[in-house]
């Protein structure tokens, strides 16, 4: 199964409200125009046990964790059971998003790298697609 239906089968087994709001965002990532390598992690470990919700991934970079390094996506979407989160992966200051994006954004909680939110109506989308486009473009 190719990566991209992995990701059309995921969206569409989402309840209606978040699929809506998934395949939306989804698609304004994909409208961003950049080359980047699409991801699709199911939420299991090796063992097939559920550890996180699935995760749609855009990017690619090399992280450092645990005394491993391994390629992992820069920017990520995931539905929750209280909306959507993204992931916004390799940030080493992590007061950078509050910081810099925190009162443009709207009605999102904000970490060192997720930004969650209930629907998409909640925040900004433009600034949103800023953070997103930001991060996909660093090196």
């Amino acid at each position: 199964m190719t990566i991209e239906s992995q990701i059309h089968t995921y969206i569409s087994s989402l309840p209606e409200a978040k699929r809506s709001e998934m395949k939306a965002l989804h698609q304004t990532i994909l409208e961003l125009q950049l080359t980047f390598q699409l991801w699709f992690l199911d939420g299991k470990n090796s063992e097939g046990k559920v550890v996180s919700n699935p995760n749609i991934g855009y990017g690619s970079q090399t992280m450092h964790t645990g005394g491993k390094t391994r390629e992992f996506y820069k920017v990520g979407i995931s539905a929750n059971t209280s909306g959507i989160s993204v992931y916004i992966m390799g940030i080493e200051d992590k007061t950078y998003l509050v910081r810099t994006y925190g009162e443009k954004l709207g009605k999102a909680r904000i970490s060192g790298y997720c930004i969650k939110f209930r629907k998409l109506e909640d925040i900004n989308i433009d600034i949103l697609e800023k953070v997103i486009r930001d991060r996909l473009e660093q090196e």
